[in-house]
């Protein structure tokens, strides 16, 4: 693929193989300053970043071939999400890839406030033998609160259940069905703080919550209780920790993650109660490799048109709908591309119908790919799941939709109808044995494989005539004077008056060439279409 990719941040070996097997040019570079990174973003199709680099506006407005930014990892605060929204760019980050590595620290760390494990471990190194000083507390019969029950919280939980720790969660976005199955009890934050031993944060940074626990928080706390994040720094007031810890308001603190990182000089690292590390989440050879993989694939779904699954500013697509569908993205496409070639005079109206099973799932990325061939020779626009809204309005197209399960002889069926000032215009498509066939044009059936066609290098012509014999020899004998090749033709008829032939030919006519066809006796309408 003539694909380039921008790596400013290290990602695991696999990943980097991935991307090489697929794309034109995978550029690593890393340690960029915010400077250089503007300044070298501009040729690449897609970025992907960890938490170093910081994907600014700038940086965005900086890339006019940006479709995907990855994120190899959950959080996304380093990125512009807005301003990659409003020019179309899809931000999609890898946030099951290092649930487990996240999950098992979060449990690490709260064994490591419990037990004192990294001051007796300082002091010991330093030749004291104080065992009476590290007086710990079991956690078994205890209450561990968390906040967020989403993939890494609901992994901690299940390992907090079977150490036998009673486990509360905060989550409104959670199902009480969901937290039945993992035994867990929902209540909401203050019931939570009042009765945990052990808090621990598993949410998202948003500026909803940014110092979810601040000082009331805190106070809520139980004397004796511990905090645990290994989230995002934001979610914590430092200032106010400090002071808990210090009025012995908490017994102590673990964290992984802080405001400002690098952290260092943060005042809490120097604090007897907090046990503390770099960011470790998702630093284990495990995360990092899966991380890695599916970052790469996610990016390269997007440059190869098929719908990302875990897209933050696109609609949520889910793995079942994405298997389903994403056979017929091709075929959408390709719809759009010949419907658009068609078109006589100007068109405001698009009417898509999908009809068969693919009337049981969400077809919104079915919708951006006939976008995307709809405008294919006539812009450059970038449609994916996150512009199409956005290129839509600014042209002032409205798209009607229809499902039916009814798709005649074919399993699935789909169907583009463009209301132009001539007359209307309709193309269907479907696959059959795995390839994209042209299946309705204008009302006339004709069943046209396009599997051997490369887009941009094919080409069909199609021929609307009298049906009366010796028409498809004219034709022939015409396009054989031209010394073009014929590599496939399908005939439909639309009455007993009216045909259509539908050839793919090994190259395109010139302008004289076409006039030459068209002038043929009983030859109603030629065009030619590229796919």
């Amino acid at each position: 693929m003539s694909f380039r990719i921008l790596v400013s941040d290290s990602i695991a070996p696999d990943g980097m193989a991935v991307l090489e097997e697929s794309a034109e040019e995978v550029a690593l570079r890393t340690g960029l300053t915010p400077a250089e990174l503007v300044e070298a973003v501009a040729p690449y199709d897609a970025l992907i970043v960890r938490s170093e680099s910081k994907v600014t506006r700038e940086v965005l407005e900086a890339g006019p071939n940006l479709k995907v930014v990855g994120r190899a990892g959950v959080g996304v605060d380093n990125i512009d999400v807005e301003a990659a929204t409003e020019r179309g760019i899809v931000v999609i980050n890898a946030p099951e890839g290092n649930t487990v590595s996240a999950a098992e620290l979060a449990v690490a760390l709260l064994l490591a406030v419990s037990r004192h494990i990294a001051s007796a471990d300082a002091s010991l190194r330093r030749g004291e033998w104080n065992r009476q000083a590290f007086m710990g507390s079991e956690i078994r019969g205890k209450t561990a609160g968390l906040i967020g029950l989403g993939q890494v919280g609901s992994t901690v939980a299940r390992r907090l259940r079977a150490m036998e720790m009673r486990v509360l969660a905060s989550d409104p976005f959670v199902p009480a069905e969901r937290a039945e199955m993992l035994d867990v009890e929902i209540v909401d934050l203050s019931h939570l703080l009042r009765r945990s031993d052990y808090v621990s944060l598993h949410c998202a940074l948003t500026p909803e919550t940014k110092h979810l626990i601040g000082r009331d928080e805190l106070a809520l706390m139980k004397p004796g209780s511990r905090l645990i994040n290994t989230a995002r720094g934001g979610l914590v007031d430092e200032s106010a920790l400090r002071e808990a810890l210090d009025s012995d308001r908490i017994a102590g603190a673990a964290l992984d993650v802080f405001e400002q990182e690098p952290a260092i000089g943060n005042p809490l690292l120097q604090h007897p109660k907090i046990v503390a590390t770099p960011h470790l989440g998702a630093s284990t050879v495990e995360a990092q490799g899966k991380v890695a993989v599916s970052i790469a694939r996610q990016v390269l779904d997007v440059l190869e048109g098929r719908p990302a699954t875990t897209a933050v500013n696109a609609p949520f697509v889910d793995p079942e709908t994405v298997a389903a569908i994403s056979p017929y993205l091709e075929v959408a496409e390709m719809c759009g591309v010949v419907a658009t070639q068609l078109a006589e005079g100007g068109w405001r109206e698009v009417c898509i119908d999908y009809l068969g099973e693919l009337a049981n799932y969400d077809v919104t990325p079915l919708k951006a790919a006939a976008v995307k061939g709809l405008l294919s020779f006539i812009s450059e626009e970038a449609v994916n799941l996150v512009s199409m809204p956005h290129v839509l309005a600014r042209r002032g197209w409205q798209v009607r939709e229809r499902k039916e399960s009814d798709a005649g002889p074919y399993t699935n069926l789909l169907s583009i109808r463009l209301h132009c000032a001539q007359r209307e215009v309709t193309v269907a498509a479907t696959l059959i044995h795995g390839t994209p066939h042209l299946v309705r044009i204008n009302g006339f059936e004709v069943d046209v494989s396009c599997g051997t066609l490369g887009k941009g290098r094919g080409h069909i012509l199609i021929v609307e005539n009298e049906d009366r014999p010796g028409r498809i020899g004219a034709v022939g004998t015409a396009l054989g004077g031209m010394d073009i090749n014929i590599s496939h033709m399908a005939m439909g008829r639309r009455d007993p008056n009216e045909s259509i032939m539908v050839l793919s030919i090994d190259r395109g006519l010139e302008p004289e060439e076409l006039n030459e066809v068209s002038f043929i006796p009983g030859v109603v309408k030629v065009i030619q279409v590229r796919i």
